[in-house]
């Protein structure tokens, strides 16, 4: 049998401790394990590992609030610069975007106030164009490129319409490139936008596209009046130079200033270069439709077109008596009973029987010319009554002193006879002028 205290399978076992506590006659033990000595050695160090952190926490206590304080302020200095740094970004953006918009507003007003000009010249232009369309008619011969170029009057006095003023505004906000809602064929002169342009760019771009419309507009206008003035001079020239060529009398100063002129140089800006464009558009056409009114006034037109001429102004042989005579005038060939018509306005001062001239009609058409129609068959106007160019003042025949149906036609300046060859040569020349 194994002594006490020893096990036998592992051998001797290990006692736990026993304290015996002696008071008096009472005596005391108890067993202290080693679990609960572990327990109790691990508060022991817990307890003064405590005090020790709570030590030095009082006595470096200052030094951490400080540094946290310090650390707290330095990021609240931090956060106060960032914010006033995105402060001032926010209002350098803020005021470039009020500068932009400003400066947008300014163009946009220079736009409408262009718009509004060429809107007011073609109120100018329209009844100018038209009274130059009428009184100048086709463009002379000798300048077959401005002939044959096409009319660009709706280019000339165009404006800008309402959906692209519309169109402008809008295309100067915030994003130009949200939506393509641009018209087609807007303006000729604009390129389409690059991905990379901003939308300062896009509106620069647009602003030059448009100013360069509206300069190629008031250049075309300025072109056309130009074209139109010169025609006109070129018209006014031809028959002046016609006029003069035949020895008729013209009033060649119309219209024109005095050679001694001077005065200071003042430059133009464009709305006086336009003014002064359409005033010497004005005189131009002014001149031409004198010298209209003045060729007009002359009897230029044939009294028989198609007819052929019998005996022209002249000596010839008289054709009763054989013997040399003055033709005061000239034969054409018609039969009887053809409408015999004025060749330019005027008031009748003889209508009936003239001797030698059978049935006669005298036109007076001013500054001393007259015009006579002889041999008529038959008279259809009154003394004293007013004529236009053209109007039916009887019929041929061969009343008077005539061998036969003809029209004998007279041009007199204050009672001389004059070749009316002169003036039918005139007339041609002049025909498409007038």
């Amino acid at each position: 049998m194994n002594a006490t205290g020893q096990s036998a399978v592992f051998g001797r076992r290990k006692e736990p401790h026993t304290i015996i506590i002696a008071r008096g006659n009472e005596i005391r033990h108890f067993t202290i394990r080693p679990w609960l000595a572990a327990f109790i050695g691990s508060a022991l160090a817990a307890i003064v590992i405590g005090y020790l952190l709570a030590t030095s926490y009082l006595v470096l206590r200052d030094d951490l609030i400080g540094a946290t304080t310090a650390r707290q302020a330095r990021m609240q200095q931090a956060y106060e610069d960032r914010i006033s740094a995105l402060r001032a970004q926010v209002d350098r953006i803020t005021s470039r975007q009020l500068l932009d918009q400003q400066l947008m507003e300014t163009k946009v007003s220079e736009l409408l106030e262009r718009q509004t000009q060429l809107s007011q010249r073609h109120g100018r232009l329209g009844p100018l164009l038209e009274r130059a369309e009428g009184d100048i008619g086709t463009v002379p011969a000798e300048d077959p490129a401005a002939a044959a170029k096409p009319d660009k009057r709706a280019e000339v006095t165009g404006s800008i319409s309402q959906p692209a003023r519309n169109y402008a505004v809008a295309s100067l906000g915030a994003d130009l490139g949200t939506a393509d809602t641009r018209p087609f064929s807007l303006w000729s002169t604009r390129t389409d936008p690059l991905p990379s342009d901003s939308a300062a760019d896009r509106a620069d771009r647009l602003f030059v596209s448009i100013n360069q419309s509206l300069k190629s507009i008031e250049n075309e206008q300025l072109s056309r009046i130009n074209t139109l003035a010169d025609n006109a001079y070129k018209s006014a020239d031809a028959i002046q130079q016609a006029l003069q060529t035949a020895g008729l009398p013209v009033d060649s100063d119309f219209g024109k200033n005095e050679s001694d002129v001077g005065g200071p140089l003042i430059p133009l800006d464009s709305s006086m270069i336009f003014d002064s464009k359409v005033k010497e558009l004005d005189e131009a056409l002014d001149t031409l439709d004198h010298l209209k009114k003045e060729a007009r006034r002359l009897p230029l037109a044939n009294p028989a077109p198609g007819h052929s001429v019998t005996s022209p102004f002249g000596v010839r042989t008289d054709p009763i008596l054989g013997t040399a005579a003055l033709h005061s005038g000239m034969d054409f060939r018609a039969p009887i009973g053809m409408a015999a018509k004025v060749t330019a306005p005027g008031i009748v001062t003889k209508a009936g029987w003239n001797g030698g001239y059978g049935r006669m009609v005298e036109i007076d058409h001013g500054n001393g010319f007259a015009t006579r129609y002889g041999h008529l068959s038959e008279i259809d106007v009154t003394v004293g009554e007013k004529v236009d160019a053209g109007a039916v003042i009887g019929k041929t025949g061969s009343s008077g002193r005539s061998t036969g149906p003809h029209l004998h036609y007279e041009v007199r300046h204050n009672g001389e006879a004059i070749d009316p060859l002169r003036f039918l040569t005139v007339g041609k020349k002049v025909a498409q002028y007038l």
